[in-house]
């Protein structure tokens, strides 16, 4: 198979598909691999580490899309990269369709076949999207610390207080795997965490993180109680495949305490605050209802080199069996088809379109 791994274009993405070590090991198995040059810079990785290891390097997007069949992305094509994509291409990549139907629209019209890193499942979990949730949990909480900051913007307080002083109060809808790496690293720092789920084992689980954790069913009411005391707030809500539905309205943010903060990690799928857009590393945040939101769509990009080294280990093992003859035969692979042929084919991707 030859293999393509483009440099991303997101603005201030610095992920790459696959870092030199992967590389390796599909050169190993017989695979061509062609890197665009400067695409793991970001990520702490040269040219040359790749070039060392059996890969080709190639300056231009179009010529590097023009050798490989299989495309190996982070984040969903855009702009000029929509245009080298052709019907006879296997894309592989984050794509959150659901949430963006020109993108869908314009994918479907080249014909090509795409599998999106968010819609594989094995086991009941999801595999290539648990390692960035992992990743953009943590990150929310690290800018939600800094947006609280006044010249920021922020309320002007330190998240877990100090002696003599109160705590800062987080919010956190969802309790999966990106909500509960929020509440980790906010019940370390010393804020009072509330958690809602609706899922008893997720609550449970929350719980025994820190004694400064309260986990709670999510009855409109009592998030709109918890929002209204809340310093920082987590979005964090997930149905794979589907677009997030809104759980945060615009009357609960309109009651909330002047320059606190949101922070949807959930934006990419729609988010599931109602007043929430995506927004870009270069310009992250915008204030509604004297709120301060940050809707940064690719919040893992901001740590290239841990994202990129996690999302490799991950994805692995599934652009081996990608990679091989009768790939469509694989279970987990065939089911995480969104598109085959320019058809969608993902039932719940299908749905949300619909």
């Amino acid at each position: 198979m030859k293999i393509g791994i483009p440099k991303e274009t997101k603005v201030l993405e610095g992920r790459v598909g696959l870092i030199p070590q992967a590389c390796k090991e599909l050169v190993k198995s017989g695979h061509e691999l062609y890197l665009q040059c400067g695409a793991g810079l970001l990520s702490g990785y040269a040219d040359r580490q790749y070039a060392d290891l059996g890969v080709h390097l190639v300056k231009e997007a179009g010529d590097l899309y023009g050798m490989a069949d299989l495309i190996i992305k982070v984040k969903e094509p855009a702009g000029e990269e929509v245009a080298l994509l052709e019907d006879r291409h296997l894309l592989f990549c984050f794509l959150h369709l659901a949430a963006n139907a020109g993108l869908a629209s314009s994918l479907q019209q080249i014909g090509l076949t795409a599998l999106a890193f968010e819609t594989v499942v094995s086991n009941g979990s999801l595999p290539l999207l648990a390692p960035m949730s992992d990743i953009a949990g943590r990150v929310a909480i690290q800018a939600g610390m800094h947006l609280l900051h006044q010249p920021q913007g922020g309320r002007g307080i330190l998240l877990g207080g100090v002696p003599a002083t109160e705590r800062g109060n987080v919010v956190i809808i969802g309790a999966g795997v990106a909500g509960g790496s929020a509440a980790i690293m906010a019940a370390g720092v010393g804020a009072n965490v509330t958690v809602f789920d609706q899922v008893r084992e997720r609550l449970e689980h929350a719980r025994t993180i820190g004694s400064n954790i309260t986990a709670l069913y999510p009855y409109q009411n009592v998030i709109e109680e918890e929002l209204a005391r809340a310093d920082l707030v987590i979005g964090a809500v997930l149905i794979p495949g589907a677009r997030t539905p809104r759980i945060v309205t615009r009357d609960m943010i309109k009651n909330m305490k002047k320059r606190s903060v949101i922070i949807d990690i959930s934006v990419d799928q729609g988010g599931c605050v109602e007043t929430i857009r995506p927004t870009t590393y270069k310009d992250p945040t915008y204030i509604t209802e004297e709120v301060l939101h940050f809707g940064v769509t690719n919040l893992p990009g901001a740590v290239p080199g841990t994202a990129s080294q996690a999302l490799s280990a991950a994805i692995l093992p599934y652009v081996e069996r990608l990679a091989s003859e009768h790939w469509e035969k694989d279970p987990e692979l065939a089911d995480a088809v969104n598109l085959k042929a320019g058809n969608v084919v993902h039932p719940v991707v299908k749905e949300a379109l619909a």
